[in-house]
């Protein structure tokens, strides 16, 4: 006798502040809506955060808006039959969500129904934590650091991170290198870790001592967490240097967008806008920046993209239909090859006063996008230093016990077909550098336009 059981998962607006969905502009000519997006690398923070979402979240299509995760299985039991347990269904839903979605339609050189039918007939799926322990060997498999299983504490902090604007922690975002060690794309502008002297491309070695090698990104998210006004030492290699920093961890708030006028020798007008993060509204707030500059009269617009790590996709969107009044602006891409198309739709606000856009290695993701199209359609110029090259989309899928997986579903590539994962976009020009060999542009309104003040050329050529 046999029994055969269905689960469906509803996985509508994957992250509640990514429910929001987006038209898509194809060259085929028809629409289709997408949830937003949301970051691939890690915001260390405690409970209170939103600025750059962790995770990059791009979900496929879904009829009606639901992911139907259905896994069945026929249990043959010649004693009688029985019914398939909690843990079981659990594993396969988690199964399903990579079957369906995973970027290399390989596997990894996995036989991945095959997997299925061995591990529900020999894993111990016997309790929660023994099916967790399963889940995370199946996704082990794909040698994938950014397709990991989070527990439903995890996944509620994740989200809980998606939604907020009042950050407390350390503040620093991170990913991983070719050979998994842990990297800081860059910290939060103004949080402790940037303060207390922590850059881009440092690798993050030990936290308090413990060793990071072989953890994932949310573990050592876990060991830097801890009650505010507290203190964590970061063992950071630079360059193949190592040297600690202690980090006070405190709450600190990111403002998204800001900008200034700044007049320079000759009657000249420079529009500065500082963009830090995208999230919920980055794009509509770097829109009403733009409008107020261009009703000055500006000859000239500086985006600085600086040590912004990306966060959701949409606002790179909003922005660049905002600045590019046709053309592509990203392809999505699968194993396959060309999945989606998103386009300038002539609704641009300002299409032709000169832009320059500052990149660093700490420029990351959406922002990423947003540079690359600019730079490809010839609207800007692009300058600064080769940017961090993450360029791999993730989803969350939750299951039904609160936990969820994160999948990488694509990658992103610039309208002439560049991979931005692990190469980034290359500038037109780089900025000038200081007696230390830093960055001499100042990164906020007010210094900036002290700085353009004494070299304009630099901004208006």
């Amino acid at each position: 006798m046999s029994f055969a059981a269905c689960a469906f998962l509803d996985a509508r607006g994957v992250i509640a502040s990514t429910a929001r969905v987006v038209r898509r502009e194809t060259k085929r000519g028809h629409d289709a809506t997408r949830p937003k997006s949301s970051k691939s690398n890690l915001d260390v923070t405690r409970n209170k955060t939103d600025a750059a979402a962790p995770l990059d979240v791009y979900d496929r299509r879904a009829r009606a808006h639901v992911i139907g995760l259905c896994a069945c299985i026929a249990l043959v039991n010649p004693q009688g039959a029985n019914a398939i347990t909690e843990n079981q269904m659990l594993w396969l839903e988690a199964w399903r969500a990579v079957d369906k979605a995973y970027v290399d339609k390989t596997f990894n050189g996995t036989n991945w129904f095959k997997l299925r039918e061995s591990g529900i007939k020999q894993l111990d799926l016997s309790d929660t934590d023994s099916t967790y322990e399963a889940i995370r060997g199946m996704l082990q498999k794909l040698d994938d650091p950014f397709t990991q299983f989070l527990e439903p504490e995890k996944y509620a902090s994740v989200t809980d991170r998606t939604m907020k604007a009042d950050v407390s922690g350390v503040g620093v975002e991170m990913g991983f290198t070719d050979d998994k060690r842990i990297i800081v794309v860059a910290p939060v502008p103004g949080g402790p870790s940037a303060e207390a002297g922590v850059r881009a491309k440092d690798l993050i070695v030990e936290v308090d001592g413990s060793a990071t090698k072989g953890k994932s990104l949310y573990e050592v998210a876990d060991e830097l967490s801890g009650p505010q006004g507290s203190k964590v030492t970061l063992t950071v290699d630079r360059d193949g240097k190592k040297e600690q920093i202690v980090v006070q961890r405190r709450r600190y708030t990111v403002i998204p967008v800001t900008s200034e006028k700044c007049d320079v020798d000759g009657g000249k007008k420079i529009g500065y806008v500082k963009l830090s993060t995208f999230n919920q509204v980055s794009g509509k707030e770097t829109k009403k920046a733009l409008e107020q500059l261009k009703s000055e009269n500006v000859d000239a617009y500086v985006l600085d993209l600086r040590d912004n790590v990306g966060g959701l996709f949409p606002g790179a969107l909003e922005i660049a239909k905002a600045l590019i009044n046709e053309g592509t602006i990203v392809y999505i891409a699968d194993s396959t090859g060309e999945r989606d198309v998103f386009e300038a739709d002539r609704t641009a606000l300002d299409a032709k006063t000169p832009l320059k856009v500052l990149v660093n290695r700490g420029t990351a993701s959406a922002s990423e996008v947003l540079s690359g199209a600019l730079k490809d359609n010839k609207r800007a110029v692009i300058m600064g230093e080769q940017t961090f090259g993450k360029g791999l989309i993730q989803t969350l899928v939750p299951l039904s016990d609160g936990s969820a997986v994160s999948v990488t579903v694509a990658q992103y590539r610039t309208p002439l077909g560049t991979d931005i994962n692990k190469i980034g976009i290359t500038p037109d020009r780089p900025l000038p550098l200081d007696a230390n060999g830093t960055d001499a542009v100042p990164s906020n309104a007010q210094d900036f336009c002290a700085y353009a003040r004494s070299a304009p050329s630099l901004f208006l050529d």
